[in-house]
């Protein structure tokens, strides 16, 4: 199973994000990248999925956002190639941005149906084809250094032909953020698991009913790391879910419908996800990428300064 294709889910306004979000879209937001370079969010997805073997992108978008995104990174790469004549970064910087507007399409969401919804939208992009699907408002951080996270699903997706979903242990108190499964463990393959049960946003209570994951740590459970890879058959199923309700269709119920008739894993990756849209996500995300790139030592000291600029002005309100 060879997957060239991927899907990346930014149709939703942002409202966490307001009134940032209601000037600009939330995936144009700029980060800092691990190679140093400011960027809008959406290329440092789209660069994750280009770094793993993908060949072509639908961002599943909100109406009118898709010539709002070609205008930008147009801008953007004329501005470089204009301001920064014969130097060598920034030739590199509008060479990729290039490639990503030749190889980037849009299908629009016309309405907030919900998230499974927003998957659907693509169908005709894929085209019958396995996919790797990324969230608008998420980036990763691999712990590998030649390999990203969607490489390491990309892989065992294309090793094992099926679909298979990312995910992390993550402790009790935040699972009521994710959707949460429970899987049993394939034998000799670590962090994998044929997928059993999954809950969108489960209580503490019922995850400790019905998702406890044997191997484990205690108070830890796998969460959906906002990357799939998905084969087709999960439009037929979202297109079933969508003739009986279309008002909001979520993507877990599909999802626990292709575990009960498919082989489908979970694989642990190696790294972290970090979700745009939460209180303080993006400045979290930020000093990740920082961390993890060439910027290391210089975010390290401006998180060092800012440290003790807290601590002065506490001990001044002593």
């Amino acid at each position: 199973m060879r997957i060239k294709k991927a899907v990346i889910t930014a149709a939703a306004r942002g409202e966490r994000l307001y009134p940032v979000a209601d000037t600009i879209q939330k995936a144009m937001l700029p980060v800092i990248d691990t190679d140093g370079l400011h960027k809008p969010v959406i290329q440092i997805i789209a660069e994750e999925a280009f770094a793993s073997g993908i060949e072509e992108i639908c961002v599943v978008c909100a109406p009118g956002d898709g010539e709002r995104y070609i205008n930008a990174f147009t801008s953007l790469r004329d501005n470089l190639i204009k301001s920064f004549k014969g130097v060598d970064w920034a030739k590199a910087e509008a060479d990729k941005i290039d490639h990503l507007i030749r190889q980037i399409s849009f299908a629009e969401q016309t309405e907030p149906l919900g998230y499974g919804h927003a998957v659907y939208c693509a169908r005709e992009f894929v085209n019958d084809e396995p996919f790797l699907l990324l969230l608008g408002d998420y980036l990763y951080v691999s712990d590998l250094s030649q390999k990203r996270c969607a490489a390491q699903l990309i892989e065992l997706a294309s090793q094992e032909n099926c679909s298979v979903s990312a995910v992390n242990p993550t402790i009790e108190h935040q699972i009521s953020r994710y959707g949460t499964l429970t899987g049993k463990h394939v034998p000799n393959t670590p962090g994998v698991y044929q997928i059993n049960k999954i809950i969108e946003k489960p209580s503490l209570s019922v995850a400790e009913l019905e998702l406890q994951t044997p191997g484990l740590r205690i108070g830890y459970y796998l969460c959906f790391f906002g990357m799939h890879v998905f084969t087709p058959v999960v439009f037929d199923i979202l297109k079933k879910y969508i003739d009986q309700d279309g008002s909001n269709i979520l993507l877990t119920p599909t999802l626990q419908e292709l575990a009960e008739t498919e082989k489908y894993l979970a694989l642990e990756v190696k790294g972290n996800r970090y979700d745009l849209s939460k209180r303080h996500g993006l400045m979290q995300a930020q000093i990740a990428l920082g961390l993890a790139g060439e910027a290391h030592d210089e975010t390290l000291t401006t998180m060092v300064e800012l440290l003790a600029e807290a601590n002065t002005r506490s001990a001044k309100l002593v």
